[in-house]
């Protein structure tokens, strides 16, 4: 049941979530679920990680390069464009104001 509630709240956030993993620089596919992992969000399968990445490079908001790798298979790294910079300060605004309203009704049983 937990994984459940988990997944269904990542829903809204999980787009977020990968743009603000790419701040710092480019990442690949694995780097990315190991930081989401890491800050307790919990395993994000590459099934759920790859069309969100996909979406975001559709839209603008990650640009991809395949780099073969002298071991092993080779690798997406994805970084942020500045459309995508631009849409992370938006949206993270707009999640946290909602953010905060949740946690007001959740804290005063929406009694002011």
């Amino acid at each position: 049941m937990a994984a459940d509630r988990r997944s269904s709240w990542l829903k809204g956030v999980l787009d977020l979530l990968v743009l603000s993993c790419l701040t710092e620089g480019e990442g690949y596919g694995y780097e990315i679920s190991k930081a989401l992992a890491e800050a307790g969000l919990g395993e994000i399968k590459g099934g759920t990680l790859y069309p969100v990445l996909n979406r975001l490079e559709e839209a603008g908001l990650v640009e991809a390069e395949f780099r073969a790798a002298e071991r092993g298979p080779g690798r997406r790294y994805y970084q942020l464009t500045e459309q995508g910079r631009s849409h992370l300060a938006t949206e993270s605004g707009a999640w946290l104001t909602f953010h905060t309203a949740v946690q007001t009704m959740l804290k005063t049983g929406g009694h002011r």
